[in-house]
Order: structure tokens, then C-alpha cells, then sequence
């Protein structure tokens, strides 16, 4: 019988369960402030301590997006390798993110970007479509899970 080796980023699953990348960082009362500004969050939660106690937190809360800051500690040719990707074929395909609790300045995270997806599909076009979908659990210093973050990476295939 004729076993073909799969290779990495095939498509056809593979490498589900491959780790991607850890990565971890703080959450800074400073980048929860640049981040309230950039995405026009108003509301003081983000800027006032006091109100942020006044709501029950024990300092201020990041913004629903603050752990993209992660991007920043990772290293997006590693993840292009890992994955088996042709980066001028890549598109982000979405993200979306699942709190458990709420971020607040002071809080240490660790992540593991995780592969839970990978197949190829046909676009509307007729040509391959590479959909990949990774999962980032967040834990905070005492290893329970903060936030869960999926994102979809689609890779148009050739013509």
C-alpha cells in the first residue's frame, strides 16, 4: 500500500493540535489608555480607577480588542512557517474573542495559539481555499483561563 506523507500546511488537517506560538505579556494601564483612544472607548471603566472600583475591578479594564497587544510578542514569520504558509495568498478570515473574565492593568498572561482547524475547501471562484482556524487560550498568573480567542486564516490557493 502507498503512504504519501503529509506535509506541513496540506490542508487536510494535519496539523490540528499543532502549537503555533506561547507568548506573554502584562496588561498596562498605559496600553489600556493608547487602546480606549484608538478604538474610541469612551467610557471611563478604561481610564478612571476609581470608577473602574467604583464597578467592582480592581483597577482599570482593558478594552474588548486589548489582547491583539499579543501580536506584538509574536513572531509572524515563525507562525507563516509553522502553518505552511504563502503570506501574498493569506487573508485574515475573522476573530473573535470569548471572556471569561474581565482584563484589568496589572494582570500577566500567557497564551498558546493552538491549531483546531485546517482543511481546504473550493471557493465561489472554483479555486482552492485553505481555511484554518487556530484557538489562543489566555491564562492569567494563576493559570486560570481568561479570555479565548479564535481566529479563521484563509489562504486563496492557485488557479
Amino acid at each position: 500500500m502507498d503512504h504519501e506523507a503529509k506535509q506541513p500546511g496540506d490542508g487536510t488537517g494535519n496539523l490540528v493540535g499543532t502549537i503555533v506560538d506561547e507568548v506573554a505579556f502584562d496588561v498596562e494601564r498605559g496600553k489600556i489608555a493608547e487602546f480606549a483612544r484608538a478604538t474610541g472607548a469612551h467610557d471611563a471603566v478604561h481610564t478612571d480607577r476609581r470608577e473602574a472600583e467604583r464597578r467592582h475591578l480592581p483597577d482599570v479594564a482593558a478594552t474588548a480588542t486589548h489582547v491583539v497587544v499579543a501580536g506584538h510578542h509574536r513572531s509572524a514569520q515563525s507562525m507563516l512557517e509553522t502553518l505552511g504558509l504563502d503570506l501574498p495568498r493569506v487573508m485574515v478570515g475573522g476573530t473573535s474573542w470569548d471572556y471569561v473574565r474581565p482584563l484589568v492593568a496589572g494582570d500577566s498572561l500567557t497564551g498558546r495559539r493552538v491549531v483546531t482547524g485546517d482543511v481546504t475547501k473550493t471557493s465561489s471562484s472554483g479555486s482552492p481555499l485553505r481555511v484554518i482556524t487556530l484557538e489562543t487560550v489566555y491564562r492569567d498568573r494563576h493559570g486560570q483561563v481568561a479570555i479565548r480567542q479564535q481566529e479563521t486564516i484563509l489562504e486563496r490557493g492557485r488557479r
